[in-house]
């Protein structure tokens, strides 16, 4: 019996709800909110909430050096050019700022979602979706083949859920209290309108951004190898600044003597009536410890050395460094009197990831702005996107220097200035349209015998002086 539109409804934020646990996990350790692990029994009685807030947070440096070389500035149809009307609908939408964003969350928690929609039912508008809030479904053995794509959130009391099916769009609302059953929606709907409409793009225009997906398996936040060794850290951590109160000073022992007492007054007759044991805690501020045996003598418990704890940390932090592919400069920060070329080196693995990532999310992004252009009513651009790709800016990071010696060299060997250019840093395809029309009307005011508009207006100079003020003057 086939599934019903309620039915997958039901289905699908079954998944959601799945995976929410998951996707607070992976945030909370990027936010550094992370309980104190692999700690003892005995410890944690001791120290009980100390450590509760503190966290040596590297959950969050290791996306966040990935998402900072992460940005694309373009998209290309299928003949090379660049689709300006692409890139106007991408800055209309802020997608120049949100992406960062969505990406970010993509590899915190694995995945994120971007809906390509008219919600007046005129203007295109891509927004980007959290995992919590949407689930795409794919056709069994099709892997990018989306068979549908919900989406719920919550407002005022009431759930709303919107399934997405290449044929139609199902629009459901339901009372948070009590969970009560799922209707057609009213909330928010203008008169006399429909709750399910027709979908007019003809495909579900929920488009899923995976983190490091894999033939067989869920995408894989980024945080998943480092947070065992963030929690070892973090551990390590509680036992040096604990250590510290204890051992970073030395410690005197009094050995053989009685307890120290005080005697007991009875406050009516003024007799003495028994004798208790001091506490020990003055002594034991004054790093004064009182052990009881025969033969008493003074000794000294020399400062513990904590430098170990130092030491198991910085092997626990390269190891970060090594699985995540996260230079030792982001992590260590010691990186003083280093060549580029050695700085470069050292960034080798993680331009490669970013190359590699670039791939994977150009793919979705690909297909978020093939449906803005089905949506704009344009196919044959929707078609020639499908075969394009995204421009993005150089993952490597170099110093000005380094570009236009390269870049000089290039020219050298007769590569084109628009080819060049692309390659600068942070230049938008806009910013070469720019400059091509720039270059273009100094060509033909050289052409056109006007040398001198390169070089704008002569400015006027002063009036000569008549001679006879200039001979009285002299």
């Amino acid at each position: 019996m086939a599934e019903t539109p309620l039915q997958m409804t039901v289905r699908l934020r079954a998944k959601i709800e799945q995976r929410k646990a998951r996707a607070k996990r992976w945030s909370d350790a990027y936010e550094g909110e992370r309980p104190l692990m692999f700690a003892s029994p005995e410890f944690s009685t001791q120290t009980g909430d100390l450590f509760a807030d503190f966290s040596d947070n590297w959950c969050a440096t290791v996306p966040d050096a990935t998402v900072e070389r992460l940005m694309p500035i373009g998209f290309r149809l299928e003949d090379g050019s660049i689709d300006q009307a692409a890139g106007r609908a991408w800055r209309k939408s802020e997608c120049d700022v949100e992406i960062g964003l969505a990406l970010l969350e993509a590899l915190i928690t694995g995945r994120s979602y971007a809906l390509v929609w008219k919600p007046d039912g005129i203007n295109t508008e891509i927004t980007f979706q959290h995992a919590s809030n949407a689930v795409v479904e794919y056709v069994p053995g099709r892997r990018r083949l989306r068979k549908a794509g919900l989406m719920v959130w919550r407002d005022s009391g009431v759930e709303f859920a919107t399934l997405f099916t290449p044929d139609m769009v199902y629009r459901w609302q339901r009372p948070t209290r009590n969970g009560g059953a799922w209707t057609g929606r009213t909330a928010g709907l203008s008169r006399g309108e429909p709750s399910h409409i027709p979908n007019p793009l003809g495909v579900v225009p929920l488009v899923e951004l995976p983190n490091r997906s894999r033939l067989h398996g869920s995408p894989r936040s980024e945080l998943a190898t480092v947070l065992p060794l963030q929690d070892a850290v973090n551990t390590l951590w509680a036992h040096l600044m604990t250590g510290s109160d204890y051992l970073a000073l030395p410690a005197r022992a009094v050995l053989g003597m009685d307890r120290p007492v005080r005697e007991i007054v009875d406050p009516d007759s003024g007799e003495v009536v028994g004798e208790e044991d001091l506490p020990l805690d003055r002594f034991r501020s004054d790093r004064l410890l009182w052990l009881e045996k025969e033969s008493a003598r003074i000794a000294e418990f020399s400062a513990g050395d904590l430098g170990n704890y130092l030491k198991v940390i910085e092997v626990a932090v390269q190891h970060i460094a090594a699985q995540t592919r996260t230079p030792p400069s982001y992590l260590a920060g010691q990186l003083v009197n280093v060549s580029p070329d050695g700085v470069a080196a050292s960034e080798a693995g993680l331009v490669a990831k970013v190359t590699e990532k670039q791939r994977h999310f150009g793919a979705a992004l690909r297909e978020v702005m093939r449906l803005e252009a089905l949506a704009a009513g344009e196919r044959a651009r929707a078609e020639s996107l499908t075969l394009g790709s995204v421009v993005w800016r150089d993952p490597q990071f170099r110093s000005d220097a380094q570009y236009s010696d390269a870049l000089v060299k290039l020219k050298s060997i007769g590569v084109p200035d628009e080819a060049l250019w692309e390659r600068i840093p942070g230049v938008t395809p806009d910013e070469i349209a720019r400059w091509k029309s720039m270059r273009n009307d100094q060509a033909s005011a050289i052409l056109g015998g006007n040398v001198a508009e390169l070089f704008g207006p002569k400015p006027e100079s002063e009036p000569d002086e008549p001679a006879d003020e200039l001979a009285e003057a002299a």
